[in-house]
């Protein structure tokens, strides 16, 4: 079992997402109640994740040498992947000094997209999106990689979250671009507007504390946080919360946290994953006993205007799962 959810390697290029990995039954809508809750599970769980930052640890330690023109071009690609495109790299270098030059990487733009769906038609949108999404995603011509797709279990129902990893500004006007010459696309566009009752994208940017994780499939679900914070207070907000971030992820599965740059201003996201609820209550507990994370509470809350919680489960498609 474990074989089937952990690659057997990972790529050079770390950050390479992909969707190629799909699951079975794809177009089935998951539910909370397909994740197992035993004791046994979670121990599982926390198996499947030590055993991916091993390989993850490994691959990172295995750098490759030039030592022949294919080597050479080999890394070039990874460095064009790791570190943004000529073109994203001179956008960089231009940027005025600003929040995201001083907190983000700065090498990638994220989009979180929020889907609500007409009750009556989330069978209708898994199928839809669930086939249009991957191919998306897994075409070479486009500037863009998929994250993750999830359904909300606790939170606002019927609503499904996207998020999408490009090549900098440029590579996310590239890819709408494209996507506007292709009759596929707008004939999914058409399709969509008819089964969702709204949605909404923003525009995010890593913090440069916390790239985003790669493609795995440990199972459990995933906890989306989102805190808006005082206007002018994300910097400081920022300083306080990494400080406590270690004592965080001592005893918690970090997937990636993101900050708004258009869409909802002052507004951050944070990606956990748990075994299951249950496991998610002791590893929140347990968070208290390490040191730090009680100053960073206090620090921290008195900026924060409005803050929610979702609970998540993946799609079949999703490459986060």
């Amino acid at each position: 079992m474990l074989s089937r959810r952990l690659p057997r390697h990972f790529p050079s290029s770390l950050r390479q997402f992909s969707a190629s990995a799909i699951l079975p039954n794809v177009h089935k809508v998951p539910c909370i109640g397909d994740v197992i809750h035993s004791d046994s599970s979670t121990t599982d769980f926390k198996t499947r994740v030590s055993t991916f930052h091993k390989q993850l640890s490994d691959a990172k330690n295995a750098k490759p040498k030039v030592s022949s023109p294919e080597n050479a071009e080999r890394t070039g690609i990874v460095k064009s992947i790791l570190y943004g495109s000529k073109e994203g790299q001179k956008e960089e270098a231009e940027m005025e000094q600003s929040y995201s030059k001083v907190m983000a990487r700065g090498k990638y733009v994220h989009a979180i997209e929020f889907h609500h769906v007409k009750p009556d038609k989330v069978e209708d949108y898994v199928k839809l999106v669930g086939e249009v999404y991957p191919a998306i995603a897994t075409d070479a011509g486009n500037n863009c990689h998929l994250v993750g797709s999830w359904k909300t279990e606790v939170g606002e129902c019927d609503t499904f979250v996207h998020i999408w990893e490009y090549q900098g500004y440029a590579g996310y006007h590239k890819t709408f671009s494209r996507l506007a010459t292709t009759p596929t696309f707008a004939k999914f566009q058409s399709s969509l507007a008819k089964i969702i009752r709204s949605r909404r994208t923003d525009l995010m940017q890593e913090f440069s504390f916390w790239p985003t994780c790669p493609p795995r499939s440990l199972g459990g679900i995933f906890e989306l946080r989102t805190y808006t914070v005082l206007p002018g207070h994300l910097l400081e907000w920022e300083t306080h919360w990494r400080r406590g971030l270690r004592a965080r992820k001592n005893v918690m599965e970090g997937v990636g946290a993101w900050f708004c740059q258009i869409g909802s201003l002052n507004t951050v996201h944070h990606l956990w994953q748990f075994a299951d609820l249950r496991e998610r209550q002791v590893a929140r507990e347990q968070s208290w006993g390490e040191k730090g994370w009680s100053d960073t509470v206090h620090k921290t809350v008195p900026l924060i205007k409005k803050m929610e919680s979702r609970i998540l489960v993946p799609m079949g498609w999703s490459p986060l799962s």
